[in-house]
């Protein structure tokens, strides 16, 4: 939001200077992004007039200008301005004037011809960045006036930076309520009467958007005069709110949406048969807009149409059809009030952002539309004359919500806030905001104007009394009291605890947008049940992940573009998916990425790329953290590639995939080289057993290695139940140190060597006990898995 001081101060009256007035706004939570000095240091520049303008003699850009500065004789100036001419007002900066920028003006001798002064555009007086020419004045500037008083200079631009709920703030007035709370004073009162009715015309207007468009306002005013200019008051303070002067009718709707907060558009309307209905598109409509794209809609759109013709985008853009131009002499006057949520995210949608759909996005004031009007109006007579029509208002009252009563207690003031507010301080910061305040018993009764509809509950009106009365003003105070120390629990393994197991694993963290691409997900063919955004930042996030690898990948991509060429990454997020008739279902997962040497580089040479087997170990290291073992079976999953990708499954529960990319994925992402992954879901890793201490043996362990042949589709997940079911405690470990397929073996079979390591907590186990130990796992694998001791 952007606007001249001098603007706000015919709002509030106020005697705090420029720099305390920025200070102030920015304590009470409208934060002053910057503030552009304008028109700052004109002495000696003065409203002049070209009385003649010849060629001069030694410079065929150049001329000599004859120059009245409204005293004594003529003034002879120099000036290479494309637009200087005879009858020209333009500003002169005198011999002795010092210009903004440092410049001196001095008495020159240009090409051989004497120059006393200098006529000026506004960049070089730096109230504008238009170099293109002299600046020039209206025809009636009186010259030899300085021309700082007449252009009301010095000034300044203030920029603010808004939150969404201040959708308020979006006009000088709504500013001027919160400057003059917090300065001590009231706004000033703003007159608008209503218009004298000197003519008939109007337009029937129906309204068929139900609840997306409750109200609408209209108003025809005729007989204007074509040929009248957006008068020089109006369009300085267009200028320094960084809106372009176009045309008086454009020029007036802006400066109605700046001063009040209300869009309006203006109809030529001539274009314009009736009746006005305001309905959503029709899938496949067009409309040609006034920055003459022509889009194409659908019934998330809202239009207003003439006679079933769509001529404005409602709460975006008007249409080109219909527009004003210079030769327009009946006008018709439109501000409604949209919703919302039938505004949001539909100007993104088109790739385009306007300044109405950047207010209605966040919520006008639903009672305003009749008094722009009424503003325009006035101001349309003032300056080009005409006749008004009867005001058209069509309203769904049941639409229209009313500001309804909030409770404000002192004691719940004083509690939140941890300071007494005087009851005469919370009164005078409320009525200067606009609210109507009725004492109770226990504190006020208090109504928001319509304009704040950000004020719903107690606690929005004690947070107004806050930053009026000053967030400085309460004392900062360590809390007091016990503090409950929460243990963490022994059955959970904390975020906090992977992260360090990741980071101790060599991985980096990374944190991806939950928005994504929904072609990114098509891609990786993950895209069922995603969750589509109702108002996406940008049309590459309109959906929320399904996964975390997406996000991971495309980072490692920016990665490996940076000559990175060994990336590991992780990531602990939530993931997103529509559930039929209820909220999405959110899941929170862990996931990696790898690619490039499975260690870092060293000093021998001796390296290796990374494999299924380095992010399958990542995977069990996780799990060790709880204690838990998992099985991994092969995948099908289309993210995996066939033979060296797997699913994880955790008591027969399947909670994830880890392995390589598939090469045809990697070849549509564009990845060189291998990369392999996991991502798996948070919460069966975070359980674990309560931790139970066991007896350490004291005696030797006996180790007897087995050769067995066993099916080709017999997994070692598989083979180590079986033995574990078969020899309980005495098992301490198993460990398979060879694999062989090849001569010597039949089809479809594969070798296993596998060491057995055996140990009682009691007793050494005997040669005896270790060959029964042996002979009932030979009986459980076959009887199992199909298992033979190889021969």
């Amino acid at each position: 939001m952007k606007f001249p001081e001098s603007w706000l101060r015919e709002h509030v009256t106020v005697a705090a200077s420029r720099d305390q007035l920025a200070a102030r706004l920015t304590a009470i939570g409208l934060e002053v992004e910057g503030v552009e000095e304008i028109g700052a240091a004109l002495e000696g520049v003065v409203v002049a007039e070209i009385l003649s303008a010849a060629k001069h003699p030694e410079a065929d850009r150049l001329q000599v200008c004859q120059v009245s500065i409204g005293r004594g004789e003529p003034v002879q100036i120099v000036c290479g301005a494309p637009n200087a001419r005879a009858g020209l007002k333009a500003p002169l900066a005198t011999v002795a004037a010092q210009l903004p920028g440092g410049l001196q003006i001095k008495a020159a001798k240009l090409r051989g011809v004497e120059s006393f002064g200098m006529l000026c555009s506004a960049k070089e007086l730096m109230i504008d960045p238009d170099a293109s020419g002299l600046l020039e004045l209206p025809a009636d500037a009186p010259v030899g006036e300085s021309l700082a008083k007449y252009l009301g200079l010095p000034d300044a631009s203030f920029e603010l930076k808004l939150t969404p709920n201040r959708a308020d703030c979006f006009s000088v007035r709504g500013v001027a309520f919160d400057a003059a709370a917090a300065l001590g004073t009231n706004v000033n009162p703003i007159e608008i009467p209503e218009a004298k009715v000197d003519s008939n015309a109007s337009f029937i207007v129906e309204l068929k958007a139900d609840a997306d468009c409750p109200r609408f306002c209209g108003r025809v005013v005729e007989g204007l005069d074509a040929n009248a200019r957006t008068p020089l008051w109006m369009s300085e303070r267009l200028k320094r709110a960084d809106l372009r002067p176009i045309s008086p009718l454009v020029d007036i709707t802006n400066y109605v949406m700046l001063e009040l907060g209300q869009p309006l558009h203006a109809f030529d309307a001539d274009t314009l048969k009736g009746p006005i209905v305001v309905r959503h598109a029709r899938t496949g409509e067009t409309l040609k807009l006034l920055d003459e794209r022509e889009v194409a809609l659908d019934g998330q759109f809202l239009v207003v149409t003439d006679n079933d013709r769509a001529v404005a985008l409602g709460g975006v853009m008007g249409g080109w059809d219909t527009r004003v131009t210079s030769a327009t002499t009946r006008v018709f006057f439109e501000a409604a009030h949209w919703r919302p949520s039938a505004i949001i995210g539909r100007a993104r949608r088109l790739g385009m952002h306007t300044d109405a759909a950047h207010r209605f996005e966040r919520g006008v004031d639903p009672q305003l539309p009749r008094y722009a009007v009424e503003r325009a109006t006035a101001l349309t007579l003032q300056i080009m004359g005409g006749r008004a029509g009867p005001m058209t208002e069509t309203a769904l009252t049941q639409h229209l919500a009313a500001s309804a009563p909030v409770q404000l207690r002192r004691a719940r003031v004083s509690r939140v806030l941890g300071i007494s507010v005087p009851d005469t301080e919370i009164e005078r910061i409320l009525r200067a905001l606009g609210m109507q305040a009725t004492p109770t018993d226990e504190g006020w009764s208090v109504v928001a104007p319509s304009r704040r509809f950000d004020i719903a509950i107690e606690e929005d009106l004690i947070e107004e009394i806050a930053r009026i009365h000053g967030y400085d003003a309460i004392p900062v105070r360590l809390p007091a009291g016990e503090i409950v120390l929460a243990a963490p629990s022994e059955t959970r393994v904390g975020e906090s605890a992977m992260r360090r197991q990741m980071i101790a694993r060599d991985y980096l963290e990374a944190i991806n947008y939950a928005f994504v691409d929904a072609q990114a997900l098509a891609t990786w063919q993950m895209d069922e049940g995603a969750v589509a955004l109702a108002n996406p930042l940008t049309s590459e996030l309109g959906v929320m992940r399904t996964s975390l690898l997406p996000g991971l990948v495309d980072a490692l991509r920016r990665n490996r573009a940076r000559q990175q060429d060994r990336v590991r990454l992780f990531e602990i997020g939530r993931v997103f998916h529509a559930v039929a008739s209820d909220a999405p279902r959110e899941t929170q997962r862990i996931a990696a990425i790898a690619r490039g040497r499975a260690d870092a580089e060293r000093w021998n040479g001796q390296s290796r790329d990374v494999d299924f087997y380095d992010l399958k170990a990542d995977v069990e290291a996780l799990l060790g953290l709880a204690a838990q073992r998992a099985e991994f079976r092969p995948s099908d999953e289309a993210q995996g590639h066939p033979g060296r990708s797997a699913t994880v499954w955790l008591e027969g529960r399947r909670i994830g995939w880890v392995g390589h990319l598939h090469p045809r994925l990697a070849k549509v992402l564009d990845l060189d080289g291998e990369v392999v992954g996991f991502e798996l879901d948070l919460a069966p890793l975070a359980s674990r057993r309560l931790p139970q201490a066991q007896e350490i043996s004291r005696y030797p362990s006996v180790r007897r290695d087995l050769a067995l042949v066993v099916p080709e589709a017999a997994s070692w997940a598989s083979l180590e139940a079986s033995l574990r079911a078969a020899l309980g405690p005495l098992l301490r470990e198993v460990v398979l140190f060879d694999q062989y397929r090849g001569p010597g073996l039949e089809t479809g079979t594969k070798s296993l060597a596998m060491g057995l390591i055996l140990q009682d907590v009691s007793r050494t186990l005997t040669d005896q006990d270790a060959d029964q130990a042996v002979s009932r796992a030979l009986q459980a694998l076959a009887s199992d898995c199909g298992a033979r001791i190889r021969g």
